[in-house]
């Protein structure tokens, strides 16, 4: 997974792809809520990198899409809530890719109630927040989030 997103990173979508596909069958024969030894490996952490990969690549609706998809799924609520937090505030940023600042805003207020010192510590939270407040079609729940953050 880690190879992945680095691949997707630097542009190399085919890479990605391919790595997240061999991600994909090993998460199948661990299954959701099988996590044995903690590591908060699966099918939905893997569909969750791929929500990454596609915010790193700038594909925003692919994004969007497999979140409202992921999120969805029985496997979503055995990732660790810093894993979910991480997921959602990805979809922050694809949400924002496809020009949707509301449904970005409640990326992030979910993020924030899931795991809220996760959001309050991670650097693209900042950028993310700080972009919305000063977007006139962002919705003011954002404004609690910028000020907890000192943006505003």
């Amino acid at each position: 997974m880690q190879a992945a997103l680095i691949a997707a990173r630097t542009g190399d979508d085919r890479a990605a792809d391919g790595l997240l596909d061999e991600a994909t069958e090993m998460a199948a024969r661990v299954g959701d809520g099988q996590d044995h030894h903690r590591t908060g490996f699966g099918p939905a952490a893997v569909e969750a990198g791929r929500v990454t990969a596609a915010v790193e690549l700038g594909d925003g609706p692919q994004a969007v899409t497999r979140h409202e998809e992921v999120t969805g799924w029985d496997g979503w609520r055995w990732l660790p809530v810093e894993h979910r937090a991480a997921h959602l505030v990805d979809a922050a940023r694809g949400y924002l890719l496809t020009g949707d600042p509301v449904g970005a805003a409640r990326a992030l207020i979910r993020a924030d109630r899931v795991a809220p010192a996760e959001v309050r510590h991670r650097p693209a939270v900042r950028k993310v927040v700080d972009q919305l407040a000063r977007d006139p079609r962002a919705p003011t729940t954002i404004t609690p989030l910028a000020v907890s953050l000192g943006l505003l």
